[in-house]
């Protein structure tokens, strides 16, 4: 494997304990530094084992996952947490603790347990509340936020950490059209002048295709293409691994996105029969 990747798999199998079916089977990929990498695929088809994975938050049961050429499992957890910058899925919030609160446990990594904030860490954390449009609800409560608020707070946790990788799974889940565009275009910056590689899981092929300068598309467990977006992104893939008819067309622009894929999902039936 080449230790220039930094995230990478090789022949990836897993399985979770009791199931008779593997999660993941055969994946091989490679996230190179500086690139958005996008990972699709329909529901229930291993993305999110895939992070996990690739996090050390789980173990293979073959293959590798490695993180800077290294297994994500040896890595010590706090040198990780300086390192990655993780958004996960699902997250419950049950105690009182404001949203500043929150996106300050980004800075833990680089504090410590005793020290206090330093006027660095201060200007990481406000920085990451307005790159998530969060800094006027600082000093409001995480559990009186809207699923749209609480989900770019936790990004903004992220992005306080300052790291050169993010890890997202599905960070636009619940954010309405304003705010996922957003995000997307903040993770396209951060990529670009920052050179932040993001690993993003995500159900939005369309934004997907036309951010990520590679995708992988996978269906229960399985490799279905590796490659740029206009390669992935073809009518018969996405037909085979979601089940449903699609179009897909060349995005209008204008934008450095022009001609990306688009998907459309076609109705099965068309020209139903009118109601007797």
């Amino acid at each position: 494997m080449s230790a220039a990747a930094v995230f990478q798999t090789d022949d990836l199998r897993f399985r979770y304990p009791a199931s008779p079916h593997l999660a993941l089977d055969g994946i091989s990929a490679r996230v190179a530094r500086g690139e958005l990498y996008s990972v699709i695929g329909p529901n229930g088809s291993g993305k999110s084992t895939l992070a996990r994975l690739l996090l050390g938050l789980l173990r293979p049961l073959a293959g590798g996952a490695l993180f800077e050429g290294m297994p994500a499992a040896a890595w010590d957890r706090r040198e990780l947490a300086r390192r990655v910058g993780v958004v996960p899925q699902g997250e419950d919030v049950v105690f009182p603790i404001t949203v500043r609160a929150l996106v300050a446990m980004g800075r833990y990594p680089h504090l410590g347990a005793w020290r206090n904030e330093t006027a660095a860490d201060e200007e990481a954390i406000e920085r990451a509340l307005e790159a998530c449009d969060v800094a006027p609800l600082h000093d409001r409560l995480v559990t009186r936020l809207s699923g749209g608020e609480r989900q770019r707070a936790r990004i903004a946790r992220a992005l306080a950490q300052q790291p050169d990788t993010l890890v997202l799974d599905e960070p636009t889940a619940a954010l309405d059209l304003a705010h996922e565009m957003s995000i997307f275009e903040l993770l396209a910056r951060l990529r670009v002048r920052q050179g932040v590689t993001v690993l993003l899981v995500t159900h939005n092929i369309n934004l997907a295709a036309r951010y990520a300068d590679r995708m992988l598309l996978i269906e229960r467990g399985r490799p279905i293409a590796e490659g740029a977006p206009v390669e992935v992104v073809t009518r018969a893939r996405i037909e085979r691994s979601y089940h449903w008819p699609v179009s897909v067309y060349p995005h209008a622009g204008p934008g450095p996105d022009t001609g990306a894929p688009q998907v459309a999902p076609l109705a099965r039936n068309p020209d139903p029969e009118p109601a007797s």
